[in-house]
Order: C-alpha cells, then structure tokens, then sequence
C-alpha cells in the first residue's frame, strides 16, 4: 500500500482515464441497454474507491482493484435484477435467463471494448452535436456541467440533447460485444468526423469564452489512438487525422498568451511548440500514406505540416493542398483559409479579389479576412472590416484580438 493521502492524487486521473473503459468492458458482457447501469456501477466503484483508500491506502495495482469491485457489483446488481424478474414479479419468461456474471477484463478486453464503444456511440441516427456530447460524456467521462460549459448551453439543454441521443444509443442493433468490418465500414466516417469535431471544439472553441480547451484535443487525440491500435481501424484515413491532430496540438501552448489572449500564428513563440508532437505528426502522416487514398483528413494534416516548416516556400505547396481540399471539402473557414495562403503566394492585392468573389458577408472570419487583406493599402476598409467583424463574432477572445488590430490600423493611419 501507499500512504493514505495518495489516492486524492492518483483517484482524479484514474476517472478520467479508467470510467469509460469500465463502462465499455461492462457494456459489451450486458449489452447497450444497460449502459446507464453501466456506467453507475463504473460511478460507484470510483466512490467505494475514494471511501476504502482514504482509510485503507492505495492498493499496489489500483486499475486491477477497480476492475475487481466493477465485476463484483455488476455480479450483485444482476443476481438481484434476476431475483426480481423471477421471483418478485413471477415472470415466467425470465426464469430461464441467466446472467454472464464472470468475465474477464485484461489489456486487451478493454481494448477491444473501448474501440467498440466509440463505434457504438458514433450512431449516424444522431446529430453532429449530439454525438460530440455522447462522446465527451461516455467515451470522455465528462460531466454534464462540463459539457454545457463547452458549449456555453444551459445544463438542462445539455441533458435533453443527451437524453435523445441515449435512446437512440439503447435501441440501435449495434453489438459491442464483436466490431465486424461491416460495422467499421458502415460508420468509420462517421466516428472521424465526431473525433474531428471534438478536437476542432477544443482547438479553436466556438462556444466557450476560453479559446483553447486543451483536454478536448487531448481526448481526441487519445481516442484516435485507439484506432491504431487494432489492424481493422488502423486505417490510412485514421492516420491523417491523428497527424493533423499532433501538428496542430504542438502549437497549443504558443496560441494563449500569459493571461489567456489570442497569440496570432506569425507572432508565435515557435520555441514553445512541441517537437515531440510535430515528429509524431511526421510518423502517422507516413503512416497515412500507406495505401493510394487521399482524403480530406490527409490534405488538411499536409496542410498542417507545412505550416510547421519556417521556409516561405511553404505558401506555394500550403495553396496547392488547399486547390485540393476545396474541391473535395468545400466550406467557408476552407475557402477563406485558401485565399489567405492565395495572399501569401501572390500578394494582398489579387487575394481580395479571390476573397471577394466569395460574398460571405455574413461570415466574422469573411470580413477579418478582408480587414487583414485592405490592412497594407486602405487602412479605412480595413478598418470597417474589422469593425463588422467584431459585430459578427461571438467569441470574447476574437473580439479582443480584432480591437487589437483595428488599435495597429488606427496607429499606422494616424501616422
């Protein structure tokens, strides 16, 4: 045993790390239906853990005790449901069921349990926020109030979006117990996209006044790994996400400055970017390039890449990737990134004829563009475009950066 006060330590970092496995392992021996069993019985072994260790000490391998508590409670609460469909309520249609009690949980049990989770949690039945709120609470073990604090939603709105999506989860025919390739191929894209979105939310939020939330990038990234991990979802695609993830996560600690602000990329601290991300980025990206499919996901870690070059030559092959992406992946924050780097390589002049053609005047990053772009040859509509920017943003941390920007204009224009 440790002292007594360690498990205060270590207790925290096992929820987050262990919780949802748990509740994966339990689920694939007693199905999707019982998931919310699943994951009290996951709750109360944490608790029993916080009361036992506090008197008694952390055991020498606490994840083994956990697991053991876990089964033994499953084991009671069946044995009881059990009792109560046979004897309490007579039912003689469930007299001869009888519950998996034993089972084991090794390595690669969890494994296995985990990855199918994620795959049962991904349900295209569900909407694109729906399925990153499932996530972030089973796969993640994140709290409700956590949940609605990353999406600066009302708890309650959180809780009804989460209870549609659980019906959903509980009435969908997907089996845990064994991932078929059939089962991979029908919703990888799917799970890709949830992971994309997750790590996206915590990268660049949209919804939290907090402009990096590094553990959402973290979990992402954790739960990508996990795909790696078993030859049927180690996927060239699955490779090219977890490199654009690792190149874009070595800048994290360079995005913030010391009281939380927006640090823009070409004033970043490039000695607090993280090498060991960016040469993982470089392994999976080469991973990525294994078989002849080039997706979204590899063109924007491609992307990715180069931006972790410090050679001005890089703009030439970042507007070639982004040529490529648009046709394949058009959106708006794409097709304004490409007329940034279209600036870059040809110059701020040409760019706003590239950026204007768009017309999202709707659009805050449309019209920060455009404040950018005007900022070298007409500081007014730099100017207005900046100030229209700011009416259409939600984020504080934006804001701050675009008053910044108009204050350089001002400036320049004073002069």
């Amino acid at each position: 045993m440790n002292n007594p006060g360690s498990h205060t330590e270590i207790l925290p970092h096992l929820f987050r790390q262990e919780h949802a496995k748990m509740t994966a392992v339990l689920c694939r021996h007693f199905g999707l239906k019982h998931v919310e069993i699943a994951e009290d019985i996951a709750s109360d072994t944490f608790l029993k853990a916080s009361e036992h260790w506090a008197i008694h000490g952390t055991p020498g391998n606490p994840i083994a005790w956990l697991y053991t508590v876990a089964k033994n409670k499953a084991k009671d609460y069946f044995k009881k449901l059990s009792v109560f469909e046979t004897k309490v309520k007579n039912n003689p249609e469930k007299k001869n069921i009888h519950y998996e009690f034993e089972f084991e949980y090794n390595d690669q049990l969890i494994a296995d349990s985990q990855l199918a989770m994620i795959f049962a949690v991904c349900n295209p039945a569900n909407s694109s926020k729906s399925q990153i709120c499932l996530a972030l609470q089973i796969l993640c073990g994140f709290s409700v109030e956590e949940i609605a604090n990353a999406f600066l939603t009302k708890a309650e709105t959180i809780k009804k979006r989460l209870q549609r999506a659980r019906t959903n989860l509980r009435n969908d025919k997907f089996q845990i117990r064994s991932l078929s390739e059939a089962a991979i191929v029908s919703r990888l894209s799917t799970v890709l996209k949830t992971l994309y979105l997750v790590f996206n939310e915590g990268y660049f939020s949209k919804t939290s006044d907090q402009h990096v939330r590094k553990e959402l990038c973290s979990e992402a990234i954790r739960l990508g790994m996990v795909l790696t991990d078993n030859a049927l979802t180690d996927t060239p695609q699955v490779n090219a996400l977890l490199a654009l993830m690792c190149y874009q996560s070595s800048r994290l600690e360079a995005r913030a400055g010391d009281n939380g602000e927006i640090v823009l990329f070409d004033e970043q601290d490039r000695e607090k970017w993280d090498k060991s991300l960016i040469q993982r980025g470089n392994w999976y990206l080469i991973n990525a390039t294994s078989g002849d499919e080039i997706s979204a996901y590899h063109l924007e870690a491609g992307i990715a890449y180069w931006h972790t070059v410090t050679s001005d030559a890089k703009w030439q092959h970042i507007l070639q990737l982004y040529n490529q992406l648009i046709v394949i992946d058009y959106t708006p924050i794409v097709a304004l990134n490409r007329v940034f780097a279209f600036a870059k390589v040809y110059g701020r002049k040409k760019a706003v004829v590239e950026a204007e053609k768009l017309e999202l005047t709707g659009n805050g990053h449309y019209h920060g563009l455009l404040g950018y772009l005007y900022s070298e040859s007409d500081t007014k509509k730099a100017i207005a475009h900046y100030e229209q920017a700011i009416q259409l943003t939600r984020s504080k941390k934006e804001r701050q950066v675009l008053a910044e920007l108009i204050s350089r204009c001002a400036a320049g224009y004073a002069q």
